[in-house]
């Protein structure tokens, strides 16, 4: 699709991956409504960005669908949806909390999947890119429900684009470890030995590489090659 001029509406504009993405479309000509759960980072990337602006935690799904529609009615339309949320925790499968656990499908899965089924309504024709992660192919030791609960999204995500082949084109983003800091912010634990991290901008360009291609579905990584947008 055409970035230029485009409706995007990004959910969780406040985080590193999420914000590097509203930035690049922003750069690219796009015009875009942002959301995230900090009102006080979402008022400076709003400021930013010249874009409306909406407190959110997708946990709320409720808050989450009445959202989707102050944004679409303030763009005029939707054209990209951008989903870059998501919280981790780490510890040995058996010794999680179950309210952890239940955190953690909360707002990987059900927050992920609830924005997007809110918007699906106003993107016929348009583009729907979902950040889940490596995780949801490779299960790690020490991250069982963060791994459990991206396969989940990543699941449901490719059932979606089946049954919207013919209107919505569903993109899923699956990268590997990468320099957000997102550990800092776990829910519990402490994370295992990781790879080296890859750098969020090489996500953001591949982001925006898929929503160029009408073909791509998926952005994943690859060990030889790299991030690989198919």
């Amino acid at each position: 699709m055409e970035i230029t001029d485009a409706r995007v509406l990004v959910v969780g504009a406040t985080g590193a991956l999420g914000g590097g993405v509203a930035r690049a479309l922003h750069g690219a000509g796009a015009r875009l409504a942002v959301t995230g759960r900090d009102a006080d980072r979402l008022a400076a990337v709003a400021s930013e960005l010249a874009a409306p602006a909406y407190e959110l935690d997708v946990v709320d799904v409720e808050r989450a669908a009445a959202t989707i529609g102050e944004a679409v009615e303030a763009l005029g339309g939707l054209d990209l949806l951008v989903v870059a949320t998501g919280v981790p925790a780490f510890g040995s499968a058996v010794d999680t909390d179950p309210a952890v656990a239940e955190e953690l499908f909360a707002v990987n899965t059900l927050g992920a999947t609830g924005v997007v089924r809110a918007a699906l309504p106003h993107l016929d024709g348009g583009v729907a890119v979902v950040l889940s992660a490596i995780l949801a192919d490779a299960p790690t030791a020490g991250m069982a429900d963060y791994s459990a609960a991206k396969a989940a999204l990543s699941a449901w995500l490719t059932v979606v684009r089946r049954e919207r082949r013919r209107s919505t084109r569903i993109v899923d983003v699956r990268p590997p470890h990468l320099d957000t800091d997102l550990a800092a912010h776990a829910l519990a634990g402490e994370p295992p030995k990781l790879p080296e991290p890859l750098s969020a901008a090489e996500v953001v360009d591949a982001v925006l590489a898929a929503v160029r291609d009408d073909k791509a579905t998926e952005v994943v990584w690859d060990r030889r090659e790299g991030l690989v947008v198919r």
